[in-house]
């Protein structure tokens, strides 16, 4: 099973990257159109086209619209150009797992049905990464209880045991931590003028 996918002639993605591109939406993770579509090699305009001549088959668990606000707080969160200055003037569609594997099938392209292989793996992986940190979670928890009802047993327990032990419980809670997202890149046309002066 590979781990790589061809985003264009030439360039390789990671799965990760794939993986980096997912968000939450309304407790789901989705992918928004314009990431989907670069995947897939085709316009965020020829996508959304084939969805809404297709939308019997994008139910809202497979496909919906971002609200204003959503729209406003996903801008605001990875400094997108403002509409009206070549950034979007329509509010995204978002697919998540299953809604990005039927748009591949409407797109009908070798290559979306070939990534689309990716995008599926990459949401599978998210879901053990998320599902594993949950059971870590749980697990250090509960011994954390049992070492703390321990040190009440035994007076001799000494302080700095203890010290030492909540010590140990906050760097595994740390390493547990999701990471920061990434920077993400501007949605629409960037002058070119523009990204050299940043």
């Amino acid at each position: 099973m590979g781990g790589r996918v061809s985003e264009s002639k030439g360039t390789i993605v990671p799965i990760e990257r794939i993986e980096s591109r997912i968000l939450l939406v309304r407790g789901r993770k989705v992918l928004l159109d314009a990431d989907l579509a670069a995947l897939y090699g085709v316009q965020t305009r020829r996508l959304n086209e084939q969805v809404r001549r297709n939308l019997a088959k994008f139910p809202a668990d497979f496909m919906f619209q971002l609200t204003d606000a959503e729209f406003e707080l996903l801008m605001s969160q990875f400094a997108t150009s403002n509409p009206g200055r070549g950034g979007r003037r329509k509010r995204p569609l978002v697919f998540t797992e299953h809604g990005a594997l039927m748009a591949a099938t409407v797109l009908n392209s070798a290559r979306a049905v070939e990534v689309s292989l990716y995008v599926v793996r990459a949401f599978v992986r998210l879901r053990e990464t998320l599902a594993t940190h949950k059971d870590l979670a749980s697990k250090l928890h509960a011994l954390e209880r049992k070492t703390e009802a321990l040190a009440l047993r035994h007076d001799g327990f000494a302080a700095s045991t203890r010290l030492q032990l909540r010590q140990v419980f906050d760097a595994i809670r740390e390493l547990m931590r999701a990471p920061e997202p990434t920077k993400r890149r501007p949605i629409g046309f960037v002058n070119p003028d523009e990204k050299k002066r940043s």
